[in-house]
């Protein structure tokens, strides 16, 4: 006949498995590991919505710095843009201006600015 396994002996190891990488007792006692587990979960899940916040704030800062280069301030921008309903998201806008300036120019054009060309 099969040995059958202890249903506590299972979950210990799943534990002891999810705290592979710790130190000292939170990797070796099953108590203190669960715990450890525990909190890591939930800083991992608090650290999730902290990098969509930085990142939304590095969008922001590089259309900033895009249009400020223009002559535009950035609350303006977004203003003309929701204006003239142009439904481009900061994340799209901060890789354009970042990658293709032209194309970025033509969209504070038709966001209703005019602006000098420095070249």
């Amino acid at each position: 006949m099969a040995r059958t396994k202890s249903p506590s002996a299972i979950r210990h190891r799943k534990v002891l498995k999810q705290a592979k990488g710790f130190r000292q007792a939170r990797r070796r006692r099953i108590q203190t590991a669960k715990e450890a587990v525990l909190h890591a979960g939930a800083y991992a899940y608090h650290g999730r919505k902290l990098r969509k916040r930085d990142m939304r704030s590095l969008w922001i800062v590089r259309i900033s710095a895009a249009v400020s280069a223009l002559g535009v301030s950035y609350s303006k921008f977004v203003a003309g843009l929701k204006k003239e309903k142009i439904g481009l998201d900061r994340k799209i806008l901060s890789d354009i201006a970042s990658s293709d300036l032209e194309t970025f120019k033509k969209i504070v054009k038709e966001a209703g600015f005019k602006f000098t060309d420095s070249k």
